[in-house]
């Protein structure tokens, strides 16, 4: 069994400004504003939701194929990729595009300034999946991506009668209330954290109860929270899986669907289903970067009956 993840790919660089922004940015004179931060801590890392998401859906020993598309520079990123085996056959390399990258620069406040280049990403729609689709995909996520990707990617696979989960995320601002609508509608299960359960409720009109009657679920992540899953009339309330350590949130949500998607494809039900997807979180934030945590299926069972109190199903 295989499941696609659709969305983006990217280069993360993080940088940290042992200073304060505040101290040297004067209120009066942003109009013309020209500064400079020396860094000296900085970090380059593998990122994109698509990246992220198949990398630890294959820690929890999934299948996940990839989809989306990358640049010129993508190498470093490939050859990771294909050391963790995961399939990249339906990666797109756009040799006169960049892969997308951002660039985070973080204060001691926690103060952050981003410059986002969107590169080979705002090409996605390139990547077409009608006819591509090999026998054995189950599954698949449409996770933010370039609009006209996301756009086309659900309805390609709503389609082809593939079972999937539509994860917005960043994106949201991009889509108009009519497009939004039909994509939700195409959609079996819509995962979004709370503040973007709010703006899709802004942008639909409709409201939680609405939004059930054209799912099969919606899943809502609380940060440490915890979750709530709305299904068959049902609210079932997930509770936050508790982290050794608190490092690095970037990703955290990424991993949460990784474990959604393990979970469904096993038919755990969804109590399980969402504390498989908690714990992913929890090992996710003890770690820097998105793509640099680790564990032995053996150790997972050990923690998910820590903080659960049970087996997993």
């Amino acid at each position: 069994m295989s499941t696609l993840v659709c969305g983006s790919l990217a280069f993360d660089t993080i940088m940290v400004f042992q200073d304060r922004f505040k101290a040297h940015i004067l209120p009066d004179q942003v109009h013309m504003l020209n500064v400079s931060f020396t860094v000296p801590e900085m970090r380059r890392d593998f990122g994109g939701c698509a990246g992220n998401i198949a990398y630890n859906l294959k820690l929890l020993g999934g299948n996940p194929l990839i989809v989306g598309t990358a640049g010129q520079d993508f190498t470093p990123y490939l050859d990771h990729l294909r050391a963790q085996e995961l399939d990249t056959s339906l990666l797109r390399i756009l040799p006169d595009h960049y892969t997308a990258q951002a660039f985070i620069t973080t204060d001691l406040d926690d103060n952050q300034i981003t410059a986002f280049h969107p590169g080979a990403m705002f090409q996605a729609q390139e990547n077409h999946l009608a006819g591509c689709i090999p026998e054995d995909v189950r599954w698949a996520i449409v996770s933010p991506d370039g609009l006209g990707a996301m756009v086309q990617h659900l309805e390609d696979l709503t389609n082809a009668g593939i079972p999937t989960l539509f994860d917005p995320g960043q994106g949201l601002p991009l889509f108009d209330t009519a497009t939004l609508t039909r994509l939700i509608d195409r959609a079996d299960y819509l995962t979004v954290n709370d503040y973007e359960c709010q703006m899709v409720q802004a942008r639909t009109g409709l409201g939680v109860e609405e939004l059930c009657q054209r799912l099969k679920a919606l899943i809502v992540t609380r940060g440490e929270h915890g979750s709530v899953i709305y299904h068959d009339g049902e609210e079932t309330i997930i509770p936050a899986a508790k982290p050794k350590a608190v490092l690095d949130p970037t990703g955290c949500g990424d991993a949460y669907r990784a474990g959604l998607l393990y979970g469904l494809e096993r038919n755990l039900g969804w109590e399980t289903i969402g504390k498989i997807a908690s714990l992913m979180g929890a090992y996710k934030i003890e770690s820097p970067g998105t793509q640099n945590h680790r564990f032995t299926w053996p150790e997972f069972q050990a923690r998910y009956h820590e903080n659960f109190g049970e087996n997993i199903g």
